[in-house]
């Protein structure tokens, strides 16, 4: 049996890493939605695995490095880049494409630009190229702020991101408009709302649209003080089943899923996060967070499990929410008017910018910022077995 050769790039974009196609380089049938499509992606992964580890695949085995992107020349105006990403279930052959990574964001501008996707005439020999990209998966516009050098993209410096080992290029990445393209920004009207889960009890949370659609909970009401690590939860399955249940119910509630059975097949969204008022901890690499430092703490959790540090969709959500006075991102902070907000996560620190403003009684926010980075860990071709053709 052969094996496909496909032109692939392995990057990193923030907190997560994967496997980057230019849409052409697909093989023909591989080029539009579908069962062909998947499959190969599913391949090139690794998944499924009933082992958990992507010993034969490009995986890494978690929900930050079981990714796939598939990038092409922008067809919607004014864009440069067109992003589709597809988030790879580990033991099982599914992929999610409701949602999109925050954190491969950061890396999409650069591939762009290395593999001819934007045009010369709006790259600067030296400075920062500003790349429009077009999130298909929620039909949102994101720009991503890519340094250049000597008309490259400059990928090293000394821009440090909890999270991620060693330092890198800065690269700031817009995320405009940044309500889910599924509905308004607060599904039910409400900046606070009541969920009944079975076995579980009424929660109150906040449930909202925003780079990504997010169930917010405070975490005494879940028996957490929220400076847990990923090792605090992801051994405790009753504690994992508990998250589903309430991820299931709040999805019900949102209007993302009309039954509840249908939870299963849409598993990268909506995420669950618990927050609570800023305390000092011990991060996942030994460093020392203090109180003073962070205005509150948020642990969320990606297919299934406690995310290592914090997915840049999530932030998002979470620069929106705290700055709408009366959600429970906004009251853990301390309440009030807000631009911007620092969170501890359990790798670290991060902050992110959000304007909010009401318009005929709607929440609305234009733009969040933050701050990744990126770079490429290997380029060239990735190898499928070819009967998945």
């Amino acid at each position: 049996m052969t094996q496909l050769k496909i032109p692939a790039t392995y990057m990193r974009g923030g907190t997560s890493k994967g496997v980057f196609f230019a849409l052409n380089d697909l093989p023909a049938d591989a080029q539009t939605p579908g069962e062909v499509r998947d499959a190969l992606l599913l391949r090139v992964i690794g998944s499924p695995d009933p082992y958990g580890k992507h010993t034969d695949g490009m995986g890494g085995a978690t929900s930050s490095t079981s990714k796939t992107v598939i990038l092409s020349k922008s067809e919607k105006a004014d864009h440069d880049v067109d992003y589709l990403f597809g988030q790879v279930a580990i033991d099982k052959p599914f992929i999610d494409w409701s949602g999109n990574c925050g954190n491969l964001t950061a890396a999409v501008g650069a591939f762009g630009i290395s593999n001819g996707l934007v045009d010369k005439s709006r790259l600067p020999t030296n400075g920062i190229a500003q790349v429009r990209i077009w999130q298909v998966n929620i039909q949102k516009t994101i720009i991503a702020h890519v340094p250049m050098v000597d008309g490259a993209v400059r990928e090293t410096g000394d821009f440090e991101l909890d999270g991620v080992t060693f330092p890198a290029a800065e690269v700031q990445v817009d995320f405009v408009d940044p309500a889910d393209g599924e509905g308004d920004m607060f599904p039910t009207g409400n900046l606070v709302d009541t969920l009944d889960v079975p076995g579980i009890g009424s929660l109150s949370v906040t449930m909202i649209n925003a780079g990504i659609p997010t169930i917010f909970l405070n975490a005494d009401e879940i028996g957490y003080q929220g400076t847990e690590l990923q090792e605090a939860i992801n051994g405790d399955e009753k504690a994992l089943a508990m998250f589903e249940t309430i991820r299931a119910h709040g999805a019900l509630k949102m209007g993302l899923i009309d039954d509840i059975e249908q939870a299963q097949m849409r598993q990268h969204t909506p995420k669950v996060a618990f927050v609570a008022g800023p305390q000092a901890y011990i991060s996942s690499s030994g460093k020392a967070i203090a109180q003073t430092n962070i205005d509150l703490l948020v642990r969320a959790l990606s297919m299934g499990k406690l995310h290592h540090a914090m997915m840049g969709t999530a932030a998002v959500a979470i620069g929106t929410a705290a700055a709408i006075p009366g959600t429970l991102v906004n009251l853990a902070a301390g309440g009030g008017e807000r631009e911007s907000v620092i969170f501890g996560h359990p790798s670290g620190t991060l902050k992110v910018g959000a304007q909010a403003h009401q318009y005929n009684g709607r929440w609305q926010v234009n733009k969040v910022s933050m701050s990744r980075s990126a770079r490429v860990l290997m380029e060239g071709w990735v190898r499928v077995p070819n009967a998945i053709s």
